[in-house]
């Protein structure tokens, strides 16, 4: 099921066959868009309105080149600041990544697999959210206490909606009016001492350190500027911490969220933040 509503961009985030709060909130978001009680519930009308469920699941088979493609993180920002590019660590990331899924629920699906690094050749059992159509929206809507993104087009319909983390400080939460200013695909990170007060390494070092692109960059694989300065949406490094964890001030998805919501922005589209 978390899998059908992640074809029709409604996110819960990752894939981990639990019914949870974010799972609850994209039944709602698909039964309002299809007329049916917005109950958060998944009762039988819901169930065949999203489709049937075979080829929710597909075979990956791991490759040499996946092996190959493996990065060792450094711990430190400096070491991260001195690394090519911050790609994924284990094939378990790889695969929970491209597949939308929780690291945990791709362990579930294969108990007989080595993990976290299983050689090239062995067959996964993983979800199979294919590429969805993005359709192209005309406002975003950030809802804060609710801990979501939500798209839609210039007639009210819900294009799409995806969970989302936001600022620890309330003084950090602005409610109101701005609109999205710039984007960029794959970006790099400016590590600024100023923002990062709490971090002892960084005000160790003292000075601002570029971080280079990947899933591992700490805005993950897209950005957008907000007009609100200092704000934006972006990836994640860690999209299982989406909604617990809490950012200094930007709206943090899932990688493969923000990649879709990027394809759905432009320049100019106003951005309501709501309570």
């Amino acid at each position: 099921m978390q899998t059908l509503l992640d074809r029709q961009n409604l996110s819960c985030n990752c894939a981990d066959g639990r019914i949870g709060s974010r799972t609850r909130s994209a039944i709602e978001a698909f039964q309002a868009r299809n007329r049916l009680p917005a109950t958060g519930e998944a009762d039988e009308a819901t169930l065949s309105k999203l489709g049937p469920l075979d080829a929710v699941y597909t075979t990956h088979v791991v490759t040499t080149q996946e092996v190959a493609a493996l990065t060792p993180i450094p711990r430190t920002w400096l070491g991260k600041s001195k690394m090519p590019g911050l790609g994924y660590e284990t094939v378990l990331e790889t695969l929970a990544e491209e597949y939308h899924a929780a690291e945990k629920a791709i362990v579930e699906l294969n108990p007989g697999v080595v993990w976290p690094n299983p050689p090239p050749g062995t067959a996964v059992t993983v979800p199979n959210p294919p590429p969805c159509d993005v359709e192209p929206a005309t406002r975003l809507a950030i809802r804060l206490g609710q801990k979501l993104v939500r798209a839609y087009r210039a007639d009210g319909a819900l294009v799409a909606q995806f969970p989302c983390s936001i600022a620890k400080d309330k003084s950090k939460r602005p409610v109101g009016e701005i609109a999205v200013a710039n984007c960029a695909a794959n970006p790099n990170y400016t590590l600024d001492p100023a923002v990062f007060l709490e971090d002892a390494e960084v005000q160790a070092h003292g000075r601002k350190l570029l971080i280079p692109p990947g899933p591992n960059n700490p805005v993950g694989v897209a950005w957008i500027s907000l007009s609100l300065p200092g704000y934006g949406i972006h990836g994640t490094p860690k999209p299982e911490d989406i909604g617990r964890t809490e950012s200094h001030g930007c709206f943090r998805l899932a990688n493969w969220n923000a990649e879709k919501l990027l394809k759905m922005i432009s320049i100019g589209m106003p951005v309501t933040i709501e309570e």
